[in-house]
């Protein structure tokens, strides 16, 4: 198969998905949210932090992508991670996106110091990065208040084959979703991971004012009547569905928009 036909086949797959919700009652499409994660050393923190905020997002808000988030996830005094989510209304953004900024010059010109690194002295070790799709029950990210103080927590639920996945999202379009919003487990989204590590797996993130707050709303979610009658059901029973969780406490950079 020709390369330019692979892409355009990608492109179509990616474009189906990202339109699915979109049905004749008018739902919204779902966004599509590429969600990278740089892990580098902590002294280069700054080079990272610089090309991010002086570079990188004026380039994508120049190209009408976004919001971006830039969070920070505590570690070892020497080793940082930083998770970047882009959020794109469409494939094509996703896929012209590496080409957009290379044949930018304006972003080159601001990415310099960023761009230069040597391999022997490189900014960050690498790049991870996930594609995921926005499920059913929330379709678009709910951006929160960026001029409060707050708190992300950005979570995985692994299963252990489609069939569970799919499940595990039925529950939350279905129950759980509204569940966590009454409970105070505020929603910024809800994605499946159409690309990436540790598939299948059904990623969201919650928002928080401080650490305090998310601690009683999970500890309100873990008592709620709705949420342990849901929970009883044999096909939502958590061993049948998630097999691996992943949670991660993450803290917004101070230029970060989401």
């Amino acid at each position: 198969m020709k390369r330019r036909s692979f892409i355009q086949m990608s492109l179509a797959t990616l474009g189906a998905t990202s339109a699915i919700a979109a049905d004749a009652a008018g739902q919204q499409a779902r966004e599509l949210y590429e969600l990278r994660v740089y892990s580098l050393p902590a002294k280069k923190q700054d080079i990272l932090d610089t090309y991010l905020s002086r570079a990188f997002l004026p380039a994508l808000k120049r190209y009408g992508i976004g919001p971006v988030g830039v969070f920070m996830e505590k570690g070892a005094e020497d080793k940082h991670k930083v998770y970047v989510l882009i959020v794109h209304s469409s494939a094509e953004q996703v896929t012209a996106l590496p080409l957009r900024l290379h044949m930018d010059e304006e972003h080159r010109k601001a990415a310099k110091e960023y761009l230069d690194a040597t391999p022997r002295d490189p900014v960050y070790t690498r790049i991870e990065s996930v594609l995921l799709a926005a499920i059913e029950g929330m379709p678009r990210l709910a951006k929160p208040d960026t001029s409060k103080p707050r708190l992300l927590n950005l979570r995985i639920y692994e299963s252990h084959n489609e069939r569970a996945a799919q499940k595990k999202i039925e529950m939350f379009n279905k129950g759980e979703l509204a569940i966590f919003r009454r409970v105070g487990l505020t929603p910024v989204f809800f994605a499946e991971t159409l690309i990436g590590a540790a598939m299948p797996n059904l990623t969201y993130m919650l928002v928080f004012a401080d650490d305090a707050e998310r601690q009683a709303a999970w500890a309100r979610f873990s008592k709620d009547q709705e949420w342990l009658k849901l929970r009883a059901i044999p096909e939502y029973a958590d061993k049948e569905i998630v097999s691996h969780i992943t949670n991660k406490i993450l803290t917004p950079a101070p230029y970060s928009e989401i």
